[in-house]
């Protein structure tokens, strides 16, 4: 029989190598390459032919009767608008985010709502005693609240502990970077050892009809750690984003099998824990008595729900032969530098002698193409130092040619901004036909925006 092959995984990216070396081949670490010694692989020549001593399976059609799975409220309406409508009894849902975010502050205030209705939920944790756990529920509020508390790192004690009588309706783990599992060697955290003790913990979810919750640290650059294959084995992904320095928390589903990912839950970090906010603009708007020049209001859309964010540009001249700066918080840097050369090129604006300052207030985050007329508004009203009009939003994509083009859900958009009190609206021509309670202005270049600006048209 042939001699097993040995194979080493990269305890940084999840990569895997036939043999050892100093630095990863993909993420270029080093000394990260360790043998995993739970899984041998054996050569193809060693197995058995596959098509014999199989078990025939029944294959179904897609017409087939399916009973839509029940879904149990976290009790945060926020937590289960992210969710897509709540937690499915046997799924697996991993949720990730920078450390102090406020991970275990929500799924302990989440554990301990379905608890007081009644549920059997169980928070395990590998990072703190269960005195410490106790505390902080107290110091939010949720001392009385029947959840049953754990401090273990063994999945096999667990396993056992939680197999004994009717299985719990919720199962927190916090987190899976702190979980040991006996059956393979290598310590806590490792990518063995991460995939091993989640696949036991994700089996027992299907088995038992228990919905588990797994806790994800994450790495410097904001994915989760450990073997990538471990958001694959879960039902669910949820990202908790958001700046410890700033009050506002979005919980977003980057995964989901039970529903869409395309709803965001809002909450403020509080005295008294994590709260709901019903109306996410209130915290990302600058509440300002007169205009500004360089801010402009840009109606952002998360999901089906616009938020509405102010963007603030700030230019700088500087004296000849000096490099210019360019510095972006919230926003995609290559796309600024391209707004910009769209303003020199097509509008005869320049930029190449002032330093540009571009910030999203609130630390709020934005990745929406539509945002670029906003920006392009707050970077002509900065640099002429005439202010956007208070009352106004902007929104609309921007081609190389200086096109401005429609983008997604205008009209919901634009309700949104009637709502909060806006009067007029910036949009693509294509737009400016539509009726509302907004006055639209509507351009089918950049030029022409810069043109109402500078009071040229």
């Amino acid at each position: 029989m042939a001699k097993p092959k040995k194979r080493y995984v990269c305890q940084a990216c999840g990569s895997v190598s036939s043999r050892w070396q100093g630095q990863c081949a993909d993420c270029a670490e080093w000394n990260t390459l360790v043998e995993d010694a739970g899984a041998v692989v054996t050569p193809f020549s060693a197995r058995h032919n596959l098509r014999s001593g199989g078990r025939a399976i029944t294959l179904v059609g897609l017409d087939a009767e399916i009973a839509l799975p029940e879904r149990m409220s976290l009790g945060i309406p926020e937590f289960d608008r992210a969710m897509g409508g709540g937690l499915v009894a046997g799924s697996a849902t991993l949720i990730g985010g920078d450390p102090g975010i406020g991970k275990s502050t929500l799924l302990l205030q989440a554990a301990a709502r379905i608890a007081a209705r009644g549920h059997s939920v169980a928070y395990i944790s590998g990072e703190e005693a269960a005195d410490q756990v106790r505390l902080r529920a107290r110091r939010l509020g949720l001392g009385a609240a029947p959840l049953q508390l754990a401090a273990a790192t063994s999945v096999r004690d667990i396993l056992t502990t939680l197999g004994d009588g009717s299985p719990p309706a919720l199962v927190v783990i916090d987190s899976i970077q702190t979980m040991h599992s006996d059956l393979i060697e290598g310590a806590p955290g490792t990518v063995s050892q991460v995939r091993a003790s989640a696949q036991e913990l994700i089996r027992f979810a299907k088995d038992s009809g228990a919905a588990v919750v797994l806790v994800g640290h994450v790495t410097k650059d904001g994915a989760i750690a450990g073997p990538r294959v471990l958001e694959h084995m879960v039902d669910t992904v949820l990202s908790f984003e958001g700046e410890r320095s700033h009050l506002y928390r979005i919980l977003r589903a980057t995964k989901n099998r039970f529903g869409g990912t395309d709803e965001i839950g809002v909450f403020a970090m509080a005295e008294t824990g994590l709260e709901e906010v019903a109306n996410p603009s209130s915290l990302f708007l600058t509440h300002r008595g007169e205009a500004v020049s360089g801010a402009t209001v840009f109606p952002a859309l998360e999901g089906t729900r616009p938020v509405l964010v102010e963007i603030q540009a700030l230019t700088v001249r500087l004296a000849s032969g000096a490099t210019p700066r360019r510095a972006v918080v919230g926003w995609d840097a290559g796309r600024l530098a391209m707004i910009l050369a769209v303003l020199e090129a097509r509008c005869g604006l320049s930029f190449s002698t002032a330093e540009v300052y571009l910030n999203v207030a609130g630390g709020y985050r934005i990745s929406d193409p539509a945002a670029d007329l906003a920006v392009a508004a707050a970077l002509v009203s900065a640099l002429a130092e005439r202010p956007v009009p208070a009352d106004t939003v902007a929104f609309g994509e921007v081609a190389l040619s200086g096109e401005i083009r429609p983008v997604a859900h205008g009209a919901l958009r634009l309700k949104e901004s009637a709502k909060l009190g806006f009067e007029r609206a910036l949009v693509p021509l294509s737009l400016a036909g539509e009726k509302g309670t907004i006055a639209l202005t509507g351009f089918r270049t950049l030029g022409a925006l810069v043109d109402h600006l500078l009071g040229r048209d």
